[in-house]
């Protein structure tokens, strides 16, 4: 398959939930966690990663230059898009809703009721610019 972060050739590869290494992220706050499931996020090239929010944690406005489909694996995944937080403009995404964000939106999102677990595909060089850089917390540790 062109593309393919596999090789045609490559055996079978399968990832069960359990085997996913989980792990900060400098560009999120401390309690929330990345998995990285296929490629290398920070090279060019096809990658998924799975991210892990914790109740109560929000995402500032944010954006990734690269296009991004996110899928919800567990919990409700809230999204809003703008440049500044707006918790009315949140829309809660259940188990298995598939968000397709266009490179260069603004949007925030948050964990307003209970723990949630989001599939992300994209195409690396992964990118995260948040809208206000006080809010960025590679600058604030």
């Amino acid at each position: 398959m062109e593309n393919s972060p596999v090789p045609a050739s490559a055996p079978l590869r399968v990832t069960l939930p359990e085997d996913v290494a989980w792990s900060p992220f400098p560009a999120f706050p401390p309690s929330v966690r990345l998995a990285i499931v296929v490629g290398q996020p920070s090279q060019p090239g096809p990658y998924t990663i799975r991210v892990r929010v914790p109740h109560g944690v929000t995402l500032m406005p944010h954006r990734h230059a690269e296009d991004r489909v996110y899928t919800v694996m567990s919990g409700v995944f809230y999204i809003g898009v703008g440049e500044r937080f707006d918790r009315a403009a949140l829309r809660a995404c259940p188990p298995g809703a598939v968000i397709v964000l266009p490179g260069n939106t603004w949007h925030f999102h948050a964990a307003l009721s209970g723990e949630y677990v989001s599939q992300v595909a994209g195409m690396g060089p992964l990118g995260f610019e948040y809208a206000d850089s006080r809010d960025d917390p590679r600058l604030t540790r």
